[in-house]
């Protein structure tokens, strides 16, 4: 209805061009990166907010979230929001959304892209053939197979299955470990150090925060041994990044790949010298159409929110009170 108020939307970060004409087509849109000075803007408008909008990576600091008396929904761009303080939203009765499902086959075809990189040298091999050293000094050293081997999933939720899946495809023996053992065919490890001991190929997708943070310390390396291989996209807290490089320069660790990092986008330069590492700037979920796929689930989210309250992608912790929609909207 012409001349009806819209609601207050607050965003924080980067979005598409898509996704901001939808936003001001239902919200009044307020850029909060776009603020000379973020905390007189926060205090002049902060009644007004009743939506926030952002991403995975900056998430919704806790003084903000305090200082947003009518804040109703969080919806995150991402499946990761341990930027977010969820239980405590929850506990204001604030619903925090975020977009799984959509990205689960892009990270797991990047988890997988990784580890054949690493375990055949692609990088190094590029270089090869780039560099002229195949016509100087002939073909390179070979490199191992990547089929049969045995395969840890660290972290089985959907991503985690569906690398499991696509690992299968190379004749992988699988194993995993979750905070508890799941109804699927493959076999469950107790501790992270037990998976790690019986891998030859570690693909860690568990979600970020304080609980996970340096999951995959010093004794999981050693355990995954001088042949194993180390894949992460998850977050770059889980993996102890001192551990990581003490043990590949040691050669206690056959390589890894590495998708995310400790202190984004700084990236030590130790793993940058180093040929058995390859390392891509968190592109796991970046390409066109499943970033399209996540921008219009944290655009439904919003929009499903204020026509009906209803969301359809809640994070676990604020289920309890939110209305879930079935997942219909375009």
């Amino acid at each position: 209805m012409a001349g009806e108020r819209k609601p207050g939307l607050l965003v924080i970060g980067n979005v598409t061009e898509r996704m901001m004409e939808r936003f001001k087509a239902e919200f009044t849109v307020h850029e909060l990166f776009r603020q000379p000075d973020r905390d007189a803007f926060i205090a002049a408008h902060a009644p007004e907010i009743e939506a926030v909008a952002t991403d995975g990576h900056w998430g919704v600091p806790p003084e903000l979230m305090a200082a947003l008396p009518n804040l109703r929904i969080i919806s995150s761009f991402g499946v990761g929001y341990d930027a977010i303080d969820a239980k405590a939203a929850a506990a204001r009765g604030i619903v925090v959304t975020h977009t799984p499902d959509v990205l689960n086959d892009e990270v797991a075809n990047t988890a997988i892209m990784l580890w054949l990189a690493v375990a055949r040298r692609l990088v190094v091999m590029d270089n090869w053939a780039r560099s002229g050293r195949w016509e100087r000094e002939g073909a390179p050293a070979l490199t191992h197979s990547v089929q049969g081997r045995r395969v840890g999933i660290l972290g089985l939720g959907r991503i985690g299955e569906t690398i499991a899946r696509r690992a299968e495809a190379f004749d992988a023996r699988v194993s995993y470990h979750s905070r508890a053992p799941k109804d699927v065919p493959w076999s469950y490890a107790a501790t992270p150090v037990e998976l790690a001991r019986g891998t030859e190929v570690l693909f860690v997708i568990t979600p970020g925060g304080a609980e996970t943070r340096h999951l995959v310390n010093a004794d999981v390396i050693e355990a995954l041994g001088p042949e194993g291989i180390l894949v992460n996209v998850s977050r770059g807290s889980v993996v102890d990044e001192a551990a990581l490089i003490d043990a590949l320069q040691r050669g206690a660790l056959g390589g890894a790949g590495l998708d995310v990092f400790e202190k984004e986008p700084h990236i030590p330069d130790a793993l940058k010298a180093m040929e058995n590492v390859v390392l891509t700037p968190h592109i796991g979920s970046a390409t066109v159409e499943t970033r399209q796929a996540m921008g219009d689930l944290t655009c439904d989210n919003l929009s499903s929110f204020f026509r009906d309250g209803t969301v359809l992608t809640p994070v676990p912790e604020c289920r309890g009170i939110a209305r879930i929609a079935a997942r219909t909207l375009a």
